[in-house]
């Protein structure tokens, strides 16, 4: 095995330890609007079957604009995927850092921000929200909950970060604090990674 095969093997390792621990590190404090939470944040009841390590599960989804998104089309971006509505005050909570954390890295064209509501209601009750808080970030429409139902949301907030080959990283249960330089810096080596 070369030397650049190891080197790349022991960074993507190290990139999944630092994002998986610094979801560890942080989810005791920080709970959403959820049916049920385990004591160590990461699961509903059982184990989650999508868990850092894991493939993410390809979608297709409307934007706002009426444009569809696929996660298949992210293939060698950097995605973070987080699963919302605008009933819910921990989501409300944690979207204006998710937007410091947007207007931080967007200047790297390998950074996706996707925001994926579940509201029933749709653009209808989309739309005017994103509008008076001024997000800029790509919101996404899942009325009929396809998003929840594939990754095994049992509440929201929750977050997915994937990396270029489309595993999950980082899984967050809950309410965070997107614009902390520590996240910030994890998003940062990930981008940094080679293309895979």
């Amino acid at each position: 095995m070369s030397m650049e095969i190891k080197d790349r093997i022991l960074y993507l390792v190290a990139g999944i330890v630092v994002m998986t621990g610094l979801a560890l590190v942080v989810l005791s404090g920080h709970r959403g609007a959820r049916l049920e939470t385990s004591s160590s944040g990461i699961s509903s009841g059982t184990e989650a079957p999508v868990a850092a390590g894991s493939k993410a599960a390809d979608f297709k989804l409307e934007k706002l604009d009426g444009t569809t998104v696929s996660l298949e089309s992210l293939r060698g971006k950097v995605v973070f995927l987080n699963v919302w509505a605008t009933w819910c005050e921990p989501c409300r909570e944690e979207m204006p850092s998710m937007q410091t954390l947007y207007d931080d890295l967007k200047g790297n064209k390998d950074f996706v921000m996707l925001a994926v509501s579940q509201d029933t209601k749709g653009r209808a009750a989309v739309a005017p929200y994103v509008a008076k808080n001024g997000y800029h970030f790509t919101i996404l429409l899942d009325p009929e909950n396809k998003i929840g139902e594939t990754y095994d949301v049992s509440g929201v907030p929750e977050t997915f970060i994937i990396d270029r080959k489309g595993q999950i990283v980082a899984h967050h249960m809950g309410a965070f604090d997107w614009s902390r330089p520590d996240v910030k810096d994890a998003l940062q080596q990930l981008l940094d990674s080679k293309k895979g």
